[in-house]
């Protein structure tokens, strides 16, 4: 399945032009990042995109379909929508409220039956949140309720998640929660789309992104090469520093904001991606299910592959693959940045140092 905008503009107001030709696509599997300063239009975005907003020109479509076009009914049981949690009925229960996710999928006049309770009730004890069923949303944390108004999306059975703001206003462990729930349905094949304040989240769990800045333009491709330090000073107006943070299970990429940017000059240049670089690249994971998704990825990069090694340690329940490559610094990266985003995956990379390669080059 693919979701698409093409050419998106939109503007409240006659002669107003708050989205200029916004474009991007997911398919099957992928999370992607929406980011951008306040005012920017990420929600207006989002909206546009679902039909709520029609678009001035340009148009969102589904394989190719236009959503203006997919009867509502069938359209709502393809995409499944989280808004920001910042209220909810006091009169709704947490499993009453998913259950209200049901409706796409029960007639006009009926009833829910046992069968829409169940699948309430699996994907409540999924999220880890069966705990709360009989309790007023009104009477919950706000990490509660975001995880109670994703289960009533996944309720519907979407093939499509969008989210607006699902970690905003968390503390730290209900922000991980829901980014790992985020992780793991992309990896079994959902598309997932989220607007987020972090570019450090769509570093770490996004492989596209979609920067939106305040005149309006954008910039889409792999989080990468949209999250960068110079495009961040451009949509945000900040001089950030982008780097490596290395843990015991993984090697994690982050932003620290360093200062207001007092004009819109580019960035002192940054080392050349386009080196090429010999590196290992370590894997390991306790997900044998992940296994597929690790052997696509490393298809997918084979021309850069000189040698793989795989094995299971069962008496603990591990599996290692070590897999070294020739390529640039960029498209190394790439691969590491691909199995980082994998959940349950820790992934390091190692580079050969410069001098060791400039004189094995000699040999």
């Amino acid at each position: 399945m693919r979701i698409a905008v093409e050419n998106g503009c939109f503007g409240y107001k006659k002669g107003e032009q708050l989205l200029q030709n916004v474009s991007l696509e997911a398919t099957d599997g992928e999370l992607v990042a929406i980011l951008g300063p306040n005012g920017a239009g990420k929600t207006t975005m989002l909206r546009c995109m679902m039909g709520f907003l029609r678009w001035k020109d340009g148009r969102s479509s589904i394989d190719g379909k236009d959503i203006r076009n997919i009867p509502q009914r069938d359209l709502w049981r393809t995409i499944a929508y989280v808004p920001q949690a910042k209220n909810a009925s006091a009169a709704y229960t947490a499993g009453e409220m998913v259950l209200l996710g049901r409706s796409s999928r029960i007639g006009v006049f009926s009833q829910p039956k046992r069968e829409d309770v169940e699948k309430a009730d699996a994907v409540m004890e999924r999220l880890g949140i069966l705990h709360l069923k009989e309790k007023k949303c009104s009477e919950i944390s706000g990490g509660e309720l975001q995880m109670v108004l994703i289960a009533r999306a996944l309720a519907s059975e979407p093939r499509i998640l969008v989210l607006d703001e699902p970690e905003s206003n968390l503390d730290f462990k209900n922000q991980l929660i829901v980014l790992e729930t985020l992780s793991r349905l992309a990896a079994e094949g959902m598309i997932c789309l989220f607007n987020t304040h972090y570019p450090a989240h769509a570093l770490q769990r996004a492989g596209k992104s979609f920067l939106l800045c305040k005149d309006g333009s954008s910039i889409f491709g792999s989080t990468r090469e949209v999250v960068t330090e110079e495009n961040i000073r451009r949509a945000f107006g900040v001089r950030a520093v982008i780097g490596d943070v290395e843990t015991p299970e993984n090697v994690l990429r982050s932003v620290l904001p360093v200062g207001i940017a007092k004009d819109g000059g580019q960035d002192e240049s940054k080392p050349d991606g386009n080196v090429r670089r010999i590196a290992s690249v370590t894997i390991l994971t306790r997900d044998y299910g992940m296994a597929n998704k690790i052997n696509e990825i490393l298809h997918q990069y084979s021309e850069l592959v000189i040698g793989r090694m795989g094995m299971p340690y069962k008496k603990a329940g591990v599996f290692f693959i070590s897999v070294a490559l020739d390529g640039t610094e960029s498209e190394i990266h790439a691969v590491g940045d691909a199995l980082g985003l994998l959940p349950g995956v820790s992934v390091k990379t190692v580079f050969a140092k410069e001098e060791e390669a400039a004189q094995n080059d000699q040999s």
